[in-house]
Formats: C-alpha cells, sequence, structure tokens
C-alpha cells in the first residue's frame, strides 16, 4: 500500500523536474549555445576571430538577420508567420536607387532625394505587408500560404522595377546606413541594438504586446476578451515588411548596388531560424524578442565558424536547417 501511495507524488517530482529542465533549457539554452560558439572560435581560430574586423564583420552580418527576425517573431507570436520578407528586402532595395539615380524633381533636390529613398520604399513595402495582413486577418487564408503569394512573385516584382538589371549607385550620404560608423561601431549595429530594444519594451511592456501573445495563444479567447485580433494581425504584418524594408535598404547600402535577384537571398530561413532557435514557440503565444536577437548571434557565428573552417554554403545551410529541426524538437519536448 505504502509503495503504492508514495508513486504518484514520485512522478509528480519527476514530471516537475523535466518541466524545470525545460524551461531552463527554453531560458539558457540559447545563450549557452552562443557561448560555446564564442568559446570554440576564441580558442582554436582566435587569430582571425579575436580582432576588431571579426567584430565588425559578424556585427554587419547580423544585422540584416536581427531586424528581419525581430519583426518575425512578433508575427509568430500571434500564430502566423511571413515568408514573404526576402522578397520585400528585394523590393525596397530595387526602388531607392530609381531615387537616388534620378536626376527629375524633388528626386533631385538635396537631402530631399535621399530622405525618400528612405521613406518611399519602406511606406511601399508596408503596403504589402497590410495586404499579407488583409489575406490572413480579412480573408483567413492560412499565413504560409498568404505569404507564399508574395514570396514567389515579390523578387519578380523587384526585378521589373529594377528593369532587370543591377543597378549601383555611389551616394555616401545615403549610404551611412550600410558603410557609416559611429565611434568604430557600424551604424547597421546601431539600428540592429535600438529594433531589438524597442520591440522587446513593446512585447513585454505595452497593451499592444499582450494583444500579440493573446492571439497567438488562444485566437478566439482573446477576441471574445476585446482584443482587437484583425488589426493585431495587421500591425504585426505591417511592421514585419517595414522592418525587411530596413534590412534591404542597409542590404544595398553595404553593397553600393542593388541586385533583386540576390538581395534579401534565404533570409526567410534565417529570420525562422533565429527565433526558432531562440525559444519563441512556432505555434504562437509565447515570444522573447532577446532570445530571437540571441538566436540571430548563433545562426551567424555558426556560419561564420563554418566557412571558416573551410566548409562550403551548402553544408552551413544544412547545419541551419537542423538547428531548426532541433529547436522544434526541444519546443515539442518542453510542451
Amino acid at each position: 500500500m505504502a509503495s503504492n501511495l508514495s508513486s504518484p507524488a514520485a512522478g509528480s517530482t519527476t514530471s516537475s523536474g523535466r518541466t524545470a529542465i525545460g524551461s531552463i533549457g527554453r531560458s539558457y539554452g540559447g545563450l549557452a549555445a552562443l557561448l560555446l560558439l564564442i568559446a570554440y572560435n576564441a580558442v582554436f581560430n582566435a587569430g582571425a576571430f579575436l580582432t576588431v574586423s571579426s567584430l565588425r564583420i559578424n556585427l554587419t552580418q547580423v544585422a540584416e538577420i536581427a531586424i528581419v527576425a525581430t519583426a518575425m517573431t512578433l508575427v509568430i507570436a500571434t500564430g502566423g508567420i511571413d515568408l514573404s520578407v526576402g522578397s520585400l528586402m528585394a523590393i525596397a532595395g530595387s526602388i531607392a536607387p530609381l531615387i537616388l539615380l534620378s536626376s527629375a524633381a524633388p528626386w533631385d533636390v538635396p537631402f530631399l532625394g535621399g530622405a525618400l529613398a528612405y521613406v518611399i520604399p519602406i511606406l511601399v513595402v508596408a503596403a504589402f505587408g497590410a495586404a499579407n495582413g488583409f489575406l490572413v486577418a480579412s480573408l483567413r487564408i492560412q499565413p504560409i500560404i498568404a505569404t507564399l503569394i508574395l514570396f514567389i512573385s515579390g523578387r519578380g516584382i523587384a526585378q521589373v522595377i529594377a528593369g532587370g538589371r543591377l543597378k549601383s549607385f555611389d551616394e555616401p550620404g545615403w549610404q551611412v546606413i550600410g558603410q557609416g560608423r559611429v565611434l568604430g561601431i557600424p551604424v547597421q549595429a546601431i539600428i540592429m541594438v535600438v529594433v531589438v530594444v524597442t520591440a522587446a519594451w513593446v512585447l513585454k511592456r505595452t497593451v499592444f504586446g499582450r494583444y500579440v501573445l493573446a492571439t497567438g495563444g488562444n485566437e478566439e479567447a482573446a477576441r471574445l476578451a476585446g482584443v482587437p485580433v484583425v488589426r493585431v494581425k495587421y500591425a504585426v504584418y505591417i511592421v514585419s515588411a517595414m522592418l525587411a524594408g530596413l534590412a534591404g535598404l542597409i542590404s544595398i547600402a553595404i553593397n553600393s548596388a542593388s541586385d533583386p535577384a540576390n538581395v534579401g537571398q534565404d533570409m526567410e530561413l534565417n529570420a525562422i531560424a533565429a527565433v526558432a532557435v531562440g525559444g519563441t514557440s512556432l505555434l504562437g503565444g509565447r515570444a522573447t524578442i532577446v532570445g530571437t536577437f540571441i538566436g540571430a548571434l548563433i545562426i551567424q557565428l555558426t556560419g561564420y565558424t563554418l566557412l571558416t573552417e573551410g566548409l562550403s554554403d551548402a553544408t552551413v545551410r544544412i547545419v541551419t536547417a537542423g538547428a531548426i529541426l532541433g529547436a522544434v524538437l526541444l519546443q515539442r519536448r518542453a510542451r
């Protein structure tokens, strides 16, 4: 009898222990992986890794991923997904050079043309984001299908805008977002930090952030509780599009050229990988912006490490896919 009475308690203790381990894994697993990557490079690749140049390169390359992944976190937190971010980067990156290279008014007015080359591309892709929101929130189309439409067509739209040609430009004042430095820190890294900190604050401290998580946690219950679910979904897809547009502008500013075929290539994979590795639930309702930032750093340093070791870009893709699978399995085990 005594053994029968003690069994439930023992089972409960075991279950509690597993839950605690799962919670610790979600909270600190990404950080531990990041520290291991840093330690590996510091020990086995110190000559190349422990340099100011290496730090700048990694900050430059991770900025676009982190910016896009931050917005992707908000989308996924509502139970959605956005496969169009890479195409939106290409669209924004195709519009800006048209303005910068134009000699017609008002594009030729000093400073005004440069300002409009920031504003107009982001407003255009915001409209595409609103279209994604309309398909998902108003027409109730599954997010993966709704955004797949623009994933397929968006890069073609960008190529039509660019006339199917690579457009080079030299505008040092405008290209500061990709090539400028403040106290030696790349400007795009500063933009990245501002985006991550702002999004983390919004998600954790504002009513909108609670609405996002409520929508992803239980949409019907959120609707009955008075959460404006439709507006929340519109908002996250518009924000996702705008930050993708910003990342696209940073990309072309770095390269001094816009190539619609390559700007934002595979960004969907990298952003989703960063979100998953960072600990955000891919089913919605739970999200961590800081975790996503750590996930983006892991994706960047994993690629850097493998390429430094002489492995191919194809191997990097395989490892990235494996990271997504591992993160999903970990989340499933935790649930």
